[in-house]
C-alpha cells in the first residue's frame, strides 16, 4: 500500500516527539552537553525541524556540510508539536485550500509557524513519491521550542556517520536497521487539514 502523499512519520512516544536539526560544532555541540540551546543560538531567525532522519541527512549531506557538521536529535513535547503544527501556515499557497492569495499571504505574515511538505528521501537520498513534514518556528513559536518544548537533545553524529558508511558500502540493510524507528504520527482528522492541500 503506498504512503499518504501528507503524512507525518516520526519516532515518537506518549508524549514526546523527535524532530532533527543540523549546526555547526559551536551551537551543536553545548547544546547536546546541556540540553539546551547556547546563547549563540539564534532566536530572532527561523529555525526549521524535521521529523524525518533521512530528509535531515539529505538536508546536511550526511554531517559533511559547512555549519552542519552536528546533528542533533531533539526530543520535544508533543503538546509543543501539535501547538506548532495548529498554529502554522503553509509557506506556499495552496488553491483550494485557501480562500485567495492575499488571504493566504496574511496568515503566513501573523502565524509564528510554517510548514513545507518536501519530497521524503531514500537512503541514496533519492526523492520518493511521499512527502516528509518540515516544520518552521519563529517568533512566539521559537521562543516556546528553545524554553519549553525541549525534553533532551541528543548528538546523533556519529549514527549519521555509521548509516552513511554502509551506505556507500552497499549494505542497506544494515544501514536500514540503524535508523530511528519512524511510525505514523497520530494527527486525526484536524491537525493537518490546513497544511495539507
Amino acid at each position: 500500500m503506498p504512503e499518504p502523499k501528507h503524512q507525518i512519520r516520526a519516532l515518537h512516544t506518549a508524549s514526546t516527539v523527535t524532530v532533527y536539526q543540523a549546526y555547526s560544532p559551536e551551537i551543536g555541540l553545548p547544546a547536546a552537553r546541556d540540553g539546551r540551546f547556547p546563547p549563540a543560538w539564534r532566536r530572532d531567525r527561523m529555525t526549521w525541524i524535521k521529523p524525518s532522519f533521512l530528509w535531515m541527512m539529505y538536508r546536511c549531506g550526511w554531517a559533511g556540510k559547512e555549519g552542519q557538521e552536528t546533528v542533533l536529535a531533539v526530543e520535544i513535547t508533543r503538546e509543543g508539536f501539535e501547538w506548532a503544527l495548529g498554529n502554522a501556515c503553509l509557506s506556499h499557497y495552496e488553491h483550494g485550500l485557501h480562500p485567495d492569495r492575499a488571504t493566504w499571504q496574511r496568515r503566513l505574515k501573523r502565524a509564528p509557524a510554517r510548514v513545507q511538505w518536501d519530497p521524503e528521501r531514500d537512503l541514496h537520498l533519492q526523492p520518493l513519491a511521499h512527502r516528509s513534514l518540515q516544520l518552521g518556528l519563529a517568533g512566539e513559536a521559537a521562543a516556546r521550542y528553545a524554553d519549553e518544548w525541549i525534553v533532551s537533545i541528543h548528538d546523533v553524529t556519529t549514527l549519521a556517520r555509521a548509516v552513511h558508511a554502509r551506505v556507500r558500502g552497499g549494505d542497506l540493510e544494515a544501514a536500514r536497521r540503524l535508523l530511528p524507528a519512524e511510525r505514523p504520527y497520530p494527527s486525526g482528522d484536524t491537525l493537518l487539514a490546513h497544511l495539507s492541500g
